[in-house]
């Protein structure tokens, strides 16, 4: 039974019902740190940049080495998981991975001025790299993409391979002040 003696935390019988509760940061001051942080079209233009230089990369590149080598007739039961398949599947990985570790950037986000950062500012390591790469990429593409639009609604811009590496995409323009913060 309820005891009429018992404190209830935060409760004030003269509070309104439609009172908010108080942030600790203002909408106003979320709406402007939200401009640190690279948005969807920055994030997917960057995305498409990759793809179309990966594209090239494999076309001029590693489709001829296939061709050459008969890779591409080696196939395991089905199509998807012919050589040359598996083949372009690593060179994704392997791009994403390698990129965001060693220069926090792929070259689409150097080109546009974003980077990947861990959420304390710290130096990436190897595991936030693998899991925001690896199974983010993995979960993303299965759903055609869709999570990505998470992005859209996420106060830093974090997608859901973000929230898996505690790590955010920043403008490199405003790095510094996101460090001093």
């Amino acid at each position: 039974m309820y005891d009429s003696q018992t404190e209830v935390p935060n409760y004030n019988p003269t509070a309104h019902s439609s009172s908010k509760p108080k942030n600790t940061q203002s909408d106003f001051e979320r709406e402007v740190e939200s401009i640190y942080y690279a948005g969807f079209g920055l994030r997917f233009l960057s995305y498409i940049i990759d793809l179309l230089m990966l594209w090239g990369i494999t076309s001029i590149i590693l489709k001829p080495i296939y061709s050459l080598t008969k890779v591409n007739e080696a196939k395991f039961f089905i199509d998807y998981l012919s050589v040359d398949h598996i083949m372009d599947a690593l060179f994704y990985f392997l791009y994403f991975i390698l990129m965001t570790y060693f220069f926090k950037q792929t070259i689409g986000k150097m080109i546009l001025g974003i980077s990947v950062q861990r959420k304390d500012f710290r130096k990436l390591k190897w595991g936030d790299v693998l899991i925001r790469e690896w199974p983010g990429r993995i979960i993303s593409n299965i759903f055609l993409g869709l999570p990505y639009l998470v992005v859209l609604f996420t106060h830093r811009h974090e997608g859901i391979h973000d929230f898996f590496a505690d790590t955010v995409v920043v403008k490199q323009k405003y790095l510094k002040q996101l460090q001093n913060r």
